[in-house]
């Protein structure tokens, strides 16, 4: 079909458009809409993004899960009778049961509970320890001047190295000497000397942070480096304070080689030691005690760690920015 001419263009006076044809318009009417090519970029760069995190959310959730089930595992077993722990390994117990918490707090010489105050009270002489004595170390090391101080502070750092089997011979001979074996001060009296030169080294590094200008304002006040100490550096540094005190209380209270080679007395055993205890190898072991029990000595590091969740953050996080 032939399309007519029109004389005249658009704009002209008298003059029309020119028609277009019917096919090509109904072609132009069915196009669908053009997306620039930037947004469909963002479009499947975002989509990218979205699939690659679900798949790191799926794989931290598997993995959480992996850690996790030896604990819930325990947990569940604690409910079981003894015969039915390896028998079937699952989950929920067939004959739930409770008498394994009566019968691990007094299956040993004392009750559980005098494990649970032996462990405590090393715990707070650890933790009072290594606040007062590595923070001061810190202090001096991050703001005092003074001969061989980078030294020093290397000779600390590489102490770190030093297994704990390496030094425990002389330090055996050392607290025999002192007739302290059998009594809790080897393994308080360490902490006052801020032999813990990884809390030293946490401190340090949060100090160095801290602008030099608060000492001298303080010291326009009168303060000396005690008073900057106390009033100036201690209240500023709570993140690393707390985050000593969390790893203190963990690391003390989970610590076993040290206490079985200074504690003799059953009386005087800590949790860790006297779980060891429940182990008979001329007898049956209770597991299911044992278990028990396990849960009971891991509920204070749960309480612990939850209420000082908040500064443990702040306290690796800050120290790291620094």
């Amino acid at each position: 079909m032939r399309t007519e001419a029109v004389h005249g263009g658009v704009g002209e006076p008298g003059g029309t458009a020119n028609p277009v044809p019917v096919g090509a318009q109904t072609a132009v009417e069915a196009r669908p809409p053009v997306v620039p090519a930037g947004k469909r970029g963002t479009r499947s760069a975002r989509r990218g993004r979205s699939g690659r995190r679900m798949l790191s959310h799926l794989g931290l959730i598997l993995f959480g899960c992996f850690m996790l089930y030896p604990l819930i595992w325990m947990v569940s077993s604690s409910f079981k009778p003894t015969g039915e722990i390896f028998r079937e390994p699952g989950l929920i117990p067939t004959n739930p049961t409770l008498d394994n918490y009566p019968a691990g707090w007094t299956a040993l010489d004392s009750d559980f509970g005098r494990y649970i105050l032996n462990s405590l009270l090393i715990v707070a002489g650890a933790i009072v320890g290594n606040i007062v004595a590595c923070s001061m170390a810190a202090y001096a090391f991050a703001r005092l001047k003074f001969p061989l101080r980078r030294m020093w502070f290397a000779i600390m750092l590489g102490t770190m190295m030093l297994p704990i089997h390496v030094v425990i011979v002389p330090q055996y001979i050392v607290y025999a000497q002192l007739d302290w074996i059998n009594t809790y001060w080897p393994l308080i009296v360490p902490k006052l000397l801020a032999t813990d030169a990884f809390f030293v080294f946490l401190m340090v590094q949060f100090i160095r942070g801290l602008p030099r200008e608060l000492d001298d304002a303080a010291r326009i006040d009168g303060c000396g480096h005690l008073g900057i100490f106390l009033r100036i550096i201690m209240p500023l540094a709570m993140p690393a304070v707390a985050t000593t005190a969390i790893f203190t209380f963990i690391w003390t209270w989970n610590d076993f080689f040290s206490q079985l080679i200074f504690l003799t007395d059953p009386d005087m055993y800590t949790v860790p030691v006297a779980l060891r205890s429940f182990v008979d190898a001329t007898s049956r072991t209770p597991w299911g005690p044992v278990f028990a029990m396990s849960v009971v000595s891991i509920a204070p590091i749960f309480g612990f760690f939850l209420a000082g969740q908040r500064y443990l953050v702040r306290g690796i996080a800050t120290t790291g920015l620094k």
